[in-house]
């Protein structure tokens, strides 16, 4: 009897020991996984930016998709273009930094609108993922001839800007609001519109729900998600086919210890809650890397009645603009203009 428990005590130690390795070889392998998924997104370096999905995209989405609405984005993003620059030739921008919280030196181009320097209006238009202000010329041209003073800033890690990881609006939330108090300083009287795309969309919606200066009126967002987790578990899937868990939980663990943010606190959808300024919500249909559906829940969570929503039928990601042609702009200034005296 006694032999055979010891048989039995052998066999367990020996079970426990094949167990004990799986359970660590199983944690390194999802580390590993982890650390690589937070260089690839947000890494300053990383390849994010490179989009391709798998074949089983919603159909759904698919199925809003249209050769018209192609065509016609992509001949308003030529023409777009053209005018952009020759906007930037007639009115260059300058060149302005400030020191973010975290010490990081953050760059942006500001159009100084001279003639309209009185009317105290001010706009600051914020890029996507893995973009720059450059990307946003159009945005700062509209509003330049709207009679505004435009900054277009470079988010963290993008761009001019110095830091090593992409805020996804989350640091970039704080990050906005030093650029919103470089203009008090220079204009006590300033007006001020944050306006964002995607990720600036996202950064939009994350500085609403901070505590701001009386100086800021309007928030327009275009095409931006309720939360980094729930983008970044979405393109898990439609990239690599793989589920959220455990390479999430993870991934943020690590993105909280290497960039100072974990990918659940950095939430739209909780900031645009606390949201009482006006705010317009802009999304196309045929979005397949932020949901259109996301919209509608960003626009449920925001309280009071000062909100509006603008949906562009057949807008692929970021597109909105350059399908919508000026009922955009016509939309946008008539929503500002409802708030701002």
């Amino acid at each position: 009897m006694k032999k055979h428990i010891n048989k039995l005590s052998a066999i367990q130690k020996v079970a426990a020991g094949i167990g004990g390795a799986v359970v660590v070889l199983t944690s390194a392998t999802d580390f590993f996984a982890g650390n690589y998924l937070v260089n690839y997104a947000i890494g300053r370096g990383g390849d994010g930016g490179n989009r391709t999905v798998s074949d089983d995209a919603d159909a759904n989405i698919e199925a809003q998709k249209s050769a018209d609405a192609e065509t016609i984005i992509n001949d308003a993003k030529k023409q777009m273009g053209l005018s952009a620059a020759l906007f930037e030739e007639a009115h260059p921008a300058k060149d302005i930094t400030i020191l973010s919280n975290d010490n990081l030196n953050l760059y942006g181009a500001y159009y100084k609108n001279e003639a309209a320097a009185s009317d105290h209006l001010w706009a600051i238009v914020i890029h996507g993922y893995r973009c720059d202000h450059n990307s946003m010329t159009e945005f700062s041209q509209h509003y330049y001839e709207n009679g505004y003073q435009v900054v277009a800033p470079d988010l963290r890690a993008c761009g001019k800007s110095e830091g090593n990881y992409v805020g996804m609006g989350w640091l970039d939330r704080l990050d906005i609001i030093s650029w919103i108090n470089w203009i008090i300083e220079q204009d006590p009287d300033a007006q001020i519109v944050l306006h964002g795309v995607s990720m600036g969309a996202a950064t939009v919606m994350m500085t609403s729900g901070e505590t701001l200066p009386e100086n800021v009126k309007v928030f327009v967002e275009d095409c931006g998600y309720t939360s980094t987790w729930e983008i970044f578990a979405n393109e898990l899937k439609l990239r690599f086919n793989l589920p959220e868990f455990p390479l999430m939980q993870t991934a943020s663990l690590i993105a909280s210890n290497k960039a100072g943010y974990d990918f659940k606190e950095a939430s739209s959808l909780t900031a645009v809650s606390k949201c009482e300024k006006p705010m317009l919500f802009i999304h196309g249909t045929a979005d397949d890397f932020i949901p259109y559906s996301m919209m509608n829940e960003l626009y449920e969570a925001k309280p009071g009645t000062n909100k509006q929503m603008l949906t562009a039928k057949g807008a692929t990601h970021a597109n909105s603009l350059y399908l919508l042609g000026e009922s955009y702009w016509d939309t946008v200034f008539d929503f500002i203009n409802s708030y701002i005296k």
